[in-house]
């Protein structure tokens, strides 16, 4: 893993600029193929990708099912004779961190079987409710992302209600990352989500797009589209922390660096991984090392409000 920020010179324009471009993607194309069947880390990092898509094709139906919305957290841990050391420990040294929910949003046509192992090993790190969410399939031929936001954030409001918490975290994995940052950047979810994690989310777009129907959500989803613009206005007092997690093997963000979250209104800290694929961010065990410590050091209102003062000023 790498947080260093890594930063890339705007593309020239002209026709000395698009044969610099054509030359700077024939790079990338080349580096990405070295980087994926030129080491031996990238060739395990392949076959751990093919390996886990079979995998997760074969469970898919599962997780069309929705899974039902209960209340948990702190209501669910009356006794702590039964739970393992790891969720006891969590639950006695941060009783706010272990009753915050957490949300798990998947990406374009998936569906909740994707976060199968995160959401396991974060309920045995002793997190009380973890929750993936399924959203409607046809987002991606007939949907919006604006609209997929809107209903994030009602799904929210419901989970809030039925655990008691105020606020929850989400993990979004690939689009499910970006419907979440709308929500929380556009819709006013800062004010529910403490923290928001991204798996190989397209926040600057992604030229696969180009290749998809052209609806409104793949659109949205083409490098500067309006929605990615909108998302680049500013957004002063967001309290929400952000967790970005890209990868230099992603097959599904290209350019890869585009998963890279860079805004100066925004509390960002980004990962960079080099030897994992697009499906297999949300079982490699860095990854879910990572997110479960993240998500594991909640802040107090006081420390949120003056969070919010130091970005508003």
């Amino acid at each position: 893993m790498d947080v260093t920020a890594v930063t890339s010179p705007a593309p020239a324009t002209g026709p000395t600029g698009s044969l610099a471009a054509m030359a700077h993607q024939a790079w990338g194309a080349l580096s990405y193929a070295a980087r994926t069947v030129g080491v031996p880390a990238g060739v395990r990092g392949l076959a751990v990708e093919l390996a886990y898509t079979a995998v997760h094709l074969s469970v898919y139906p599962w997780g069309l099912l929705d899974e039902a919305l209960r209340p948990g957290g702190v209501h669910a841990h009356h006794r702590t004779d039964t739970l393992t050391p790891t969720e006891r420990s969590l639950l006695v040294s941060d009783l706010d961190g272990s009753s915050t929910p957490v949300i798990l949003v998947h990406g374009i046509v998936d569906n909740r079987s994707i976060f199968h192992y995160l959401a396991r090993t974060l309920r045995r790190r002793g997190h009380g409710t973890v929750q993936a969410v399924n959203y409607s399939p046809l987002v991606a031929l007939t949907g919006d992302i604006r609209t997929a936001a809107r209903d994030l954030g009602d799904h929210v409001e419901r989970l809030c209600a039925v655990s008691g918490a105020d606020r929850v975290h989400i993990v979004g994995h690939s689009l499910g990352g970006l419907i979440s940052r709308y929500y929380v950047q556009r819709l006013g979810g800062d004010a529910r989500v403490d923290t928001l994690v991204t798996l190989g989310s397209p926040h600057r777009g992604s030229a696969i797009a180009h290749l998809l129907p052209p609806t409104l959500v793949p659109r949205q989803l083409q490098p500067g589209s309006e929605l990615l613009r909108e998302l680049e206005e500013p957004a002063p007092g967001c309290a929400t922390r952000f967790l970005a997690v890209w990868s230099r093997m992603d097959q599904l963000i290209i350019p890869q660096r585009n998963a890279r979250l860079e805004h100066p209104d925004l509390q960002v800290e980004n990962v960079r991984l080099d030897h994992v694929g697009h499906m297999a961010m949300t079982i490699d065990p860095q990854v879910v090392h990572l997110v479960a410590c993240r998500l594991g050091r909640t802040r107090s209102p006081r420390e949120r409000v003056a969070s919010v003062a130091a970005v508003a000023g």
